[in-house]
C-alpha cells in the first residue's frame, strides 16, 4: 500500500513540474521583441502652428535610425536623424500645403530585433 501511495506522489511530482516548464518559455519570447518608442514631441500635442513649422521628436535607443519613416497627410516628409544619449532626435518641416486644417503626424520605425513601432501625434496648422 505505501508503495502504491509514493507511486503516485512520483508521477504527480513529474506532471506537475512539466506544467510548470511549459510556463516559462513564453516569457521569454516576449522579451524577444522590443517595439521602438517615440515620446518628447515638438510642438506638443494638438497645439496650433504655422504652415511648414518645424517639428521633432526622440526616438528610443532601440531604434533601426534608417527605418524611420514619418508623414503628415499620408504625403512622406523628409526628416534629419541625429544620435543623442539616449536615442535619436528627428526633426523635419510640416508640407507647405497644409493650412487652416489639423494634421497628424505619423511615425513607424523598425526595431534591432524587427519589430515595428508606430506612433505620432496632431498638430492643427494655421491658415
Amino acid at each position: 500500500m505505501k508503495s502504491y501511495k509514493l507511486f503516485w506522489i512520483l508521477v504527480l511530482t513529474i506532471v506537475s513540474s512539466n506544467v510548470w516548464a511549459y510556463g516559462g518559455s513564453s516569457s521569454s519570447s516576449q522579451k524577444a521583441c522590443t517595439k521602438p518608442r517615440f515620446t518628447e514631441f515638438v510642438p506638443a500635442d494638438k497645439a496650433e502652428v504655422a504652415a511648414q513649422s518645424a517639428f521633432s521628436f526622440t526616438a528610443s535607443s532601440n531604434t533601426n535610425p534608417d527605418s524611420i519613416k514619418v508623414t503628415v497627410k499620408d504625403q512622406p516628409v523628409d526628416v534629419k536623424v541625429t544620435p543623442k544619449a539616449q536615442g535619436f532626435q528627428v526633426s523635419g518641416k510640416l508640407p507647405n500645403k497644409l493650412k487652416g486644417d489639423y494634421a497628424r503626424i505619423n511615425i513607424t520605425a523598425d526595431g534591432h530585433s524587427k519589430c515595428k513601432g508606430s506612433g505620432g501625434w496632431l498638430v492643427k496648422v494655421a491658415e
